[in-house]
């Protein structure tokens, strides 16, 4: 399936756009490691770094398994509840995600699950980078200051968003409808599109996310995960957001 110019620009912008889109959004991990590709139109991308790139904030084995497996999944399970549901195949993971009131029932539950599971996982790799976590600049910059006062305010509000998240989910700096940046949580693989909000940055608080590595302290690896936001990536979805 091919992404447009925009859909490019916020699920490979930055450490990711360095990958071509061939490789975005034709090559499989899995397959590259020997295991049969998922079929159907959506494919999983490679991380746009090595698994251990991120160390020590963000260890290889959970990199490894959250990627090649527990994102694989998603793609391998949106895929098959698309098999038969030919006028949906060509659409993008966040056209069906955005829409999924219009969707037929028989596939809204499992679209919503797997397939924003796919592209949260999609954008959370592209907000990584090895050596990240300098604030924003720019644009970006002075909206935060204006919503937030300044920086280091809007890292705590989401960090005390994440820790505060109930079982599995994730935390987002988005953009509203109004351009206003704000923090917001959704549950399991919902997004803020579903509200009509642009996702900047997310940070995902599943358990499989970081269990292995920090165990039940959720708010050690949110303030590590800040050392390795690439945030010239989120500036450019901001720019992206309000253009």
């Amino acid at each position: 399936m091919e992404l447009t110019r925009r859909q490019l620009l916020w699920q490979t912008s930055g450490a990711a756009a360095l990958l071509s889109t061939a490789a975005i959004v034709g090559r499989s991990t899995v397959a590259a490691q020997g295991a049969p590709p998922s079929a159907g139109p959506f494919t999983l991308p490679p991380l746009p770094f090595a698994a251990d790139a991120l160390e020590p904030h963000l260890d290889a084995q959970t990199m490894t398994i959250h990627h090649d497996r527990h994102h694989a999944a998603y793609v391998t399970n949106l895929n098959a509840a698309l098999a038969n549901a030919t006028e949906l195949k060509t659409r993008t993971v966040e056209d069906l995600v955005t829409n999924l009131d219009r969707l037929p029932e028989a596939v809204r539950t499992a679209v919503r699950n797997q397939g924003g599971g796919h592209l949260n996982h999609t954008w959370f790799w592209a907000s990584l980078t090895r050596g990240g976590g300098a604030p924003p600049t720019a644009e970006l910059a002075r909206a935060v200051d204006a919503s937030f006062g300044d920086f280091a305010k809007c890292r705590e509000a989401l960090a005390v968003a994440a820790v505060g998240v109930f079982g599995s989910g994730w935390a987002w700096l988005s953009v509203d409808r109004t351009g206003k940046v704000i923090v917001e949580t959704t549950p399991n693989q919902d997004n803020p599109l579903t509200r009509g909000n642009r996702p900047l940055l997310g940070i995902d608080v599943w358990e499989h996310a970081y269990y292995l590595k920090y165990q039940n302290r959720r708010r050690d690896y949110v303030d590590a995960l800040f050392n390795v936001v690439d945030w010239d990536v989120v500036q450019q979805r901001f720019r992206a957001a309000k253009g």
